[in-house]
């Protein structure tokens, strides 16, 4: 049951996928929404410039079929002629045609926003295939768009009923009017009667963005392990990543454990902590931890220590307060510098007394920290 819960498509896409699809030129769109910007444009602008449109064109007719015998037997000057009155007319409908197509051009970027994809031109030969055409069109997606559009076709039929019905009056009328006139109110009559059924659109519209939206979103999801492939790939496999942590930690313990050797003196816990300090007077301003661990990795220290003859001092709160307060390579704390001085004195001593042959040393005395410093201070 796992795995089929895995398989399943049942997760929002992810921002990458969304990405990735929009750079392959699948996004939402909504070709209702579309139609219906162009149909209130083209109504809108024909209702406020039906008549002057009209009127040019009325005269651009009149113009063109005023011939004399010697134009009309003239090839030449009748492609002239037609090609003037072509230019006038596309003039006349000029600004209607910019109204269409800046509209055309700006409706569908109102549901996902402005996109150019190569990937979307790209030549798909599934999309050519006669059997996937069949099953999209048998598909409950196929069977969707048919409903939208019988309910599409019912609501303009009525709409447009509705409004013949009302103008009927205006309409009757136009037969006594002037033929200007009469063309004019035309105009006006058609112009906002399709304002009126392309606002029926609304509608449809309102209906198919928010379907749009989802059905996207649901052609989108993604199941549980390609969640986890594309976390891999973005992120970076998890094993792979820590098993580059263990050898990163691996390569910094060997470099911590190649300075035990050269360090100055090993402060224990005396079985917990291990911490070695060096310390040149006239190199280094204070004291630095050059390595530090706990249980195997002190007991390695100390083990390491004791090899190559480093003094090894047990100083248990000392050795907790710099295991707590330092990291590999630090200086010790401004407050430690008495603590460790005391340490320091004592291993000049030894060192004194095996070089030399001066006096053996006193056994050190315990070595106090500052309050607050020593993380098991105050425990039971």
């Amino acid at each position: 049951m796992a795995d089929k819960n895995d398989s399943e498509r049942t997760e929002a896409a992810s921002p990458r996928r969304l990405e990735q699809a929009r750079e392959e030129g699948h996004v939402a769109r909504s070709q209702e929404l579309t139609t219906f910007a162009m149909l209130m444009a083209g109504s809108g602008g024909l209702w406020l410039l039906g008549g002057q449109l009209f009127e040019q064109l009325r005269v651009l007719t009149r113009h063109g079929l005023q011939l004399d015998v010697v134009a009309a037997s003239d090839a030449a000057q009748m492609t002239s002629r037609l090609h003037d009155l072509a230019v006038d007319g596309l003039l006349a409908m000029a600004p209607l045609l910019a109204v269409l197509l800046v509209v055309a051009f700006a409706a569908p970027q109102l549901l996902s926003g402005w996109l150019f994809s190569w990937d979307a031109l790209r030549v798909d030969p599934q999309r050519l295939d006669p059997m996937a055409g069949f099953a999209r069109i048998f598909s409950w997606r196929g069977g969707a768009e048919l409903v939208k559009a019988l309910v599409k076709s019912m609501l303009i039929t009525v709409v447009a009923a509705a409004v013949m019905w009302h103008f009927r009056a205006p309409l009757q009328q136009l037969l006594m009017l002037p033929p200007a006139a009469a063309i004019a109110e035309t105009a006006r009559v058609a112009g906002l009667s399709l304002l009126i059924i392309a606002g029926a659109l609304a509608v449809v519209a309102a209906v198919d963005v928010p379907f749009q939206l989802w059905r996207h979103g649901e052609d989108l999801k993604m199941s549980r392990q390609e969640l986890r492939q594309e976390h891999r790939e973005s992120e970076g496999d998890p094993q792979i990543k820590a098993a580059i942590r263990d050898q990163q930690r691996a390569m910094a313990r060997r470099r911590m454990m190649s300075a035990v050797p050269k360090a100055s003196v090993i402060v224990t816990n005396p079985t917990h902590y291990a911490v070695a300090l060096s310390y040149e007077d006239r190199t280094m301003g204070a004291p630095r931890v050059v390595a530090k661990g706990a249980d195997l990795v002190a007991a390695r220290i100390r083990a390491l220590g004791e090899e190559h003859h480093v003094p090894v001092l047990e100083s248990p709160a000392l050795a907790r307060a710099i295991y707590r307060h330092t990291d590999i390579g630090d200086e010790i704390p401004e407050t430690l510098y008495t603590a460790v001085a005391e340490i320091l004195a004592y291993v000049f001593q030894l060192r004194r007394h095996r070089e030399f042959g001066d006096a053996t040393p006193l056994p050190l005395r315990p070595i106090a920290v500052p309050a607050g410093l020593d993380p098991q201070a105050g425990a039971p």
